[in-house]
């Protein structure tokens, strides 16, 4: 029999090359890897396509023939994110895919009754009504981390006045309000969202979080690893002035630490996430030994 094809939309970036590569390792789906530049494609898929969020003839013909396909946007590439969600709905519908996985995140001014505004939250979580409405066969919604990347990404440990390194951040640290994980495995949640759609493909929420942390657990698992960092608690109206985009952040960590990070009730949605996935979640401590050097 013919493998069934599973369509990855931002196969380049680190949620999709994570879903390829799982995909890929369990054998089951045909992969197809959708990227708007397919001459630059160096990933494990069976064959890549041209396909641009933005575009919806060109997703429309990308997920044609497709069985299933998983779709994330990139709030810091400057996405409309609602407007790309929309379009991706449509294009699915269009090309008769049958099981739509979208990559969500809570709907923080629901939950925080409009008390914090994180617009790359929810832009992601005001789709999900349109893939309810939108009439697949299937559909899951999968919930991704604070990622462990960004610990040496872009909310790497910073030189600070007196001299150390670490964190200047508006959060209390000893408040264990973060949900965490490595980015790579949310493939392993997506790959058994396909592999499972009558168990977790009526609307399911399935949220990676391999471990929920502190900063304090944070820096205990770098000291673990020999790097010695420190945090600096600040007043978030001082952190918002600090760079160009830092309220987002100081409305999103104060989100956390009313709420955590994924919201109210998820132990349900973590739980489902751990119990379909392909593989086992990476620890921290496990990644820092792994990527930090």
């Amino acid at each position: 029999m013919d493998k069934k094809t599973i369509a990855v939309v931002g196969a380049t970036g680190q949620q999709g090359k994570g879903v390829v590569d799982a995909l890929v390792k369990d054998g089951t789906f045909r992969v197809r890897a959708i990227t708007r530049h397919p001459d630059e494609y160096e990933g494990q898929a069976d064959e890549v396509v041209h396909g641009d969020l933005t575009d919806r003839e060109s997703l429309t013909s990308a997920f044609r023939d497709a069985h299933g396909v998983f779709v994330v946007t990139n709030f810091w590439e400057g996405a409309d994110e609602p407007a790309e969600g929309k379009t991706a709905v449509r294009a699915a519908k269009e090309a008769g895919v049958s099981h739509f996985v979208w990559s969500t995140l809570p709907n923080v001014e629901e939950i925080s009754s409009g008390k914090f505004e994180v617009p790359h939250f929810t832009g992601k979580a005001e789709v999900d009504e349109h893939v309810k409405a939108a009439g697949f066969e299937y559909y899951t919604f999968v919930e991704a981390p604070f990622y462990y990347q960004n610990l040496t990404g872009m909310m790497s440990p910073q030189p600070q006045p007196d001299g150390s390194t670490g964190w200047t951040l508006p959060i209390d640290p000893t408040k264990r309000v973060i949900h965490m994980g490595d980015v790579s495995d949310l493939g392993k949640v997506v790959a058994g969202a396909f592999l499972n759609p009558e168990k977790v493909g009526k609307g399911s929420y399935l949220s990676l979080a391999a471990e929920r942390n502190s900063f304090n657990d944070v820096l205990d698992a770098f000291r673990a690893n020999g790097k010695d960092y420190t945090f600096n608690k600040v007043p978030g109206e001082e952190f918002a002035s600090y760079f160009e985009g830092a309220r987002e952040f100081e409305q999103m960590l104060a989100y956390f630490e009313a709420h955590t990070y994924m919201g109210p009730n998820s132990d349900s949605r973590i739980q489902s996430a751990k119990e379909v996935a392909t593989g086992e979640f990476t620890s921290l401590d496990a990644w820092i030994k792994q990527n930090v050097r």
